[in-house]
């Protein structure tokens, strides 16, 4: 199959007519030029398909219920994200062993490109919407329970590095190739740098369940200026406001990867959810918990993400394309997608840069 586009980003780098060859579902070759018989001609500008690395549900569903995967995981494909993480709220070990079962099949037929656990290894002080009651400090016993039920699935834990366990059990996963997010933590500079140095390579939803203060000292120095850590953001402008991401972006823009933190509502209508045991309210399109007003995860998508990264904090569609997959791809470690190159798998996207609308192609 041949695509020819007026536009494509192509290794980061926006460039002009493009023509494109792919081959059972791969691209075998990236061509500069106009096709003379292309089998799809895209008058918009051609980028690599989105992944999503922290996602909880979406069409009214969540992840933890099996019986509505291909539901959350079509919704999501609808606004462009062409790869996607499973996340699982805290529950108790084993609710979690059995919601973590239930999905081991999508991650061996290639619908989800993991399983991350946003709990229980949490901080009491920043739970944000997870129980309060269910958190736990990590033990690598029983981590190791988790990672066998998981059979492969598990790709990334999201842990508070200052936590009585935490940092033995950022190294057991990190020797065991399963990523470590700092998150929902209220730990300092130093706590972040021992879960770094231990292994810890991604920060959860930054900005969100931690410390905001970007003093020195705080944890959020430390993120801004460790070049190790991939930095998710939630840019749906009410986690954090869009001149602070642009502030944010500006800093350490090369680092950034966009997420959802998606919950029931995205791709759906207000109304009254839950995440976990937790009531939720959604007015406007904006996730809370009943009982204190917090923020309860997004109903935000990536394709909104992206066009909010080009129109609210004003970066370049090749920024936009590392941010929603490229860098997603990296953080994972996921070596078959993220960027329209040979050898990738052909996920790819339409953008017209006048609407902001966004198809998926293949």
């Amino acid at each position: 199959m041949i695509i020819q586009a007026s536009s494509a980003v192509v290794n980061e780098r926006l460039v002009s007519d493009t023509w494109i060859e792919i081959s059972e579902k791969v691209i075998t070759s990236v061509n500069a030029g106009v096709h003379g018989n292309p089998d799809q001609v895209i008058s918009e500008t051609l980028i690599p398909g989105f992944i999503d690395i922290h996602c909880h549900g979406g069409a009214g569903s969540y992840f933890s219920d099996a019986s509505k995967v291909r539901e959350v995981i079509k919704i999501h494909k609808d606004h462009g994200t062409t790869g996607i993480v499973a996340s699982l709220v805290t529950e108790n070990i084993e609710d979690l062993k059995a919601q973590i079962a239930a999905l081991v099949p999508f991650y061996k037929s290639g619908e989800i490109l993991g399983i991350h656990l946003e709990g229980p290894y949490l901080s009491h002080a920043r739970c944000g919407a997870h129980e309060p009651s269910l958190l736990i400090n990590p033990d690598v016993a029983e981590i190791k329970e988790l990672i066998e039920v998981g059979a492969g699935a598990i790709s990334m834990i999201t842990i508070a590095p200052e936590l009585p366990g935490a940092i033995e059990a950022i190294k057991y996963l990190s020797a065991a190739g399963i990523k470590v997010a700092i998150g929902h933590t209220d730990g300092n500079f130093t706590d972040a740098a021992a879960g770094t140095n231990a292994g810890a390579s991604i920060v959860t939803h930054f900005m969100n369940a931690m410390s905001k203060e970007k003093i020195e000292g705080s944890i959020s120095s430390f993120v801004l200026v460790d070049e190790r850590l991939s930095v998710e953001l939630i840019l749906d402008g009410h986690h954090v406001p869009f001149n602070t991401a642009s502030e944010i972006v500006q800093a350490i823009g090369d680092r950034i990867v966009l997420v959802t933190d998606a919950m029931a509502a995205a791709g759906s209508v207000d109304g009254n959810y839950t995440i976990g045991k937790l009531a939720v309210t959604v007015q406007n399109s904006v996730a809370r918990l009943q009982s204190n007003g917090a923020l309860a995860g997004s109903t935000l998508t990536m394709d909104k993400a992206f066009v909010n990264a080009i129109n609210e904090c004003g970066v370049s569609i090749e920024q936009a394309v590392s941010m929603c997959s490229t860098n997603p791809a990296k953080a994972i470690g996921v070596k078959d997608r993220g960027s329209i190159e040979v050898g990738m798998r052909a996920d790819l996207l339409s953008y017209n840069s006048t609407s902001g609308a966004i198809k998926v192609i293949s």
